[in-house]
């Protein structure tokens, strides 16, 4: 059974082999939310993940025969990069599966570590299922991404670091896939601070970890952009851990994810992934549960696809109303889109993108709809450049 003792041992290990990174209070996130939130910054680990205190803890107690024979793991990304990079560093031969799905940004990292890297399967299970193939057929050690003592015992590294920056800290909100983080954190916290309470998040779309322990049926979904803790079976004994340490579980849906990324991005400045953001998602649903409390956070990961994170950027402008869509009905006739434009200029709003439709409308064949998207202040900016449109005796709603 994973103990304190363990968790402490692993922490000696890692002294020198991964950051204590800072945990810090957020002020501005304080104020909105509603709680004190210090947040532990884990995206500025070398791979950007947490994923490399098990990685190097489980690496670290290898045989000399373990690691003449090399290692292989399965992983949608952090994991991977966590063994490729600190098998690297021993000298350990590492042959990492990954599903299909895998950002393309974590493959090439994962590469660059100098690891074999193989993509196989649609699902983790797939890939789980693959690298033990591999694994019997080649003689490799597998490293289990959650479900091994020595793996969580190392995550629980990063609790132990949480309680010493901040040891009077009431709740801690982790991130829950496989469940190897909140393992070891809840090992760690519950022997140190009895009283503190443990909440595991998990996603709406991959709650599977929560039907284990509440019995639930949630169904399971096929995507998430937390790919981080997309896993369909959580491990067996992470999940005797959580049921017998942690205090509840929540889930969170895609727009709470997306929200929170965004607002590190925008607030803390700093790029987390949608797992990594999954803890600020639930204070963000669920803020009359820990108004007035001192929370910790863990931004576990920033390993995110530059192309999902400039949707999540434009779609998070669009829902504050940073980016509007207008549609501009008028009269199709020369300086007719010339005054529309310096209407909306005269309005401060400036114009991104301009579509002019002629045969696609039901308006009359002398008229013409003008779409048009803006770059504003937000809504009530949004109004009012509508009202200065009407003003000028054009037609002009939001799309």
């Amino acid at each position: 059974m994973l103990q304190l003792q363990d968790i402490r041992d692993a922490a000696v290990r890692l002294q020198g082999q991964v950051l204590d990174t800072p945990c810090v209070e957020s002020k501005t996130l304080s104020q909105i939310v509603g709680a004190q939130i210090f947040l532990k910054f884990e995206n500025l680990q070398f791979t950007a993940s947490f994923k490399e205190r098990g990685a190097c803890n489980k690496l670290a107690q290898l045989t000399p025969e373990e690691r003449a024979r090399g290692v292989v793991a399965m992983s949608a990304g952090n994991h991977a990069q966590g063994v490729a990079y600190h098998a690297q560093r021993l000298g350990i031969r590492a042959v990492i599966v990954m599903p299909r799905f895998t950002p393309g940004v974590k493959v090439e990292r994962t590469r660059g570590f100098g690891a074999e890297v193989v993509l196989h399967g649609d699902s983790l299970e797939e890939a789980s299922a693959h690298a033990h193939a591999l694994a019997d057929a080649q003689g490799l050690v597998f490293v289990h991404p959650y479900d091994d003592e020595a793996v969580a015992a190392g995550q629980g590294t990063l609790g132990l670091e949480m309680l010493a920056a901040v040891p009077d800290l009431d709740t801690l909100v982790i991130a829950v896939g496989g469940g190897g983080l909140m393992a070891g954190v809840a090992t760690a916290a519950r022997a140190l601070r009895p009283d503190i309470t443990l909440i595991g998040v998990q996603t709406t779309r991959f709650p599977a970890m929560v039907n284990a322990v509440k019995g639930t049926q949630y169904p399971q979904g096929t995507s998430t952009i937390a790919e981080g803790i997309a896993v369909g079976t959580p491990g067996t004994m992470t999940q005797e851990v959580i049921k017998r340490l942690v205090d509840d579980l929540v889930l969170v849906d895609e727009g709470d994810i997306e929200q929170a990324v965004l607002m590190l991005l925008e607030i803390e400045k700093t790029l987390v992934e949608g797992a990594g953001a999954a803890g600020l998602a639930a204070l963000l649903r669920y803020p009359e549960r820990f108004a007035g409390k001192k929370v910790g956070l863990v931004l576990c990961g920033g390993n995110i696809d530059p192309l999902l994170l400039a949707s999540i950027i434009e779609r998070g402008m669009a829902r504050s109303g940073r980016l509007a869509r207008i549609k501009v009905s008028a009269r199709d006739t020369p300086g007719a889109l010339a005054r529309i434009t310096a209407t909306v200029a005269d309005a401060g709003a400036n114009i991104e993108e301009v579509h002019h439709q002629r045969a696609f409308t039901l308006l009359a064949a002398q008229n013409v709809e003008i779409e048009l998207v803006l770059q504003t202040r937000g809504h009530a900016h949004v109004a009012q450049v509508l009202e200065q449109l009407r003003s000028a005796g054009l037609e002009a709603v939001m799309l």
